[in-house]
Formats: structure tokens, sequence, C-alpha cells
């Protein structure tokens, strides 16, 4: 699994001219899944976001982990893309959306995250606090 984290001011989604989850300070999430992604993978990087020390703490730096902020979540195949082999990214390590999809909510429901529409097109709004983005990425078993 693979997470482009960002420490936002806010952020929100819309799909079809409806918001369908927006928040105020905390983190953006992109979450990838790949066809090897399990539950425990799942969980090991519910657990990486909710710790990652990337909010200022009393002396200013970088220190604090997620705590009372909150969360919005947001399904994203394409950062499996590999460009490797030209210009077009192929996407035959991102997993099928029946294994994508419940990796996916599990992920959202461990975070209590608000979300966007798996599968949709959305559009995502943030404005980036910092700003500060970070990659994870569990290896799948």
């Amino acid at each position: 699994m693979r997470a482009l984290v960002q420490r936002v001011a806010r952020a929100s989604v819309t799909v079809d001219g409806t918001v369908t989850g927006a928040i105020g300070p905390g983190l953006l999430v992109l979450l990838g899944v790949t066809h090897t992604d399990t539950e425990a993978d799942c969980d090991r990087l519910a657990e990486k976001v909710r710790n990652l020390r990337v909010f200022a703490d009393a002396d200013g730096k970088m220190n604090e982990p997620l705590g009372a902020r909150e969360l919005l979540c947001i399904s994203q195949f394409t950062l499996y893309g590999d460009t490797r082999k030209g210009n077009r990214p192929a996407y035959v390590d991102a997993a099928r959306p029946e294994v994508a999809e419940p990796l996916y909510e599990r992920f959202c429901e461990r975070l209590d995250a608000q979300r966007g529409v798996f599968g949709a097109h959305m559009d995502v709004e943030l404005v980036n606090d910092g700003p500060v983005t970070v990659m994870i990425e569990v290896p799948s078993h």
C-alpha cells in the first residue's frame, strides 16, 4: 500500500456536485492499493499515518501526530502508475476494485476518516499547510 499524506489547513472532495467529505486542519491521504495488499498491511499503514509526527509542537517543531485533528482519505489507484516504459502510465500494479475497495474502506474506518467515493471521478480541493507532503509505503507480504 502507498499513501501520499499531505498536512492541510483544509480539504474537501466533491462528486457530481455534492461534497462527500470535508475537513479543517489535519491530513489529506491519497491511498493506493496493490493486488498483494492484505488487511494486515492496511492496518500497519493506518497506524503509521495515525502516528506520523508532522504537526508542530509547542516549540514549533514537527513532533506531534494527528491526534484529534481530522483526516480525509481519497482512493488513488494512480499512485501505482508505472512510467518506466514510456510516458503513458501503466496501472498493472494497482489492485482490482474488488480487492482495493474493502481495504480502502477498512483504512478509512480505522482512522475515522472523511472520504471520497471509491471509483468515482472526484474533485479534490486542498490548502496544503507548510507545505508538508510525505509518501509512505508499507510493503505487502
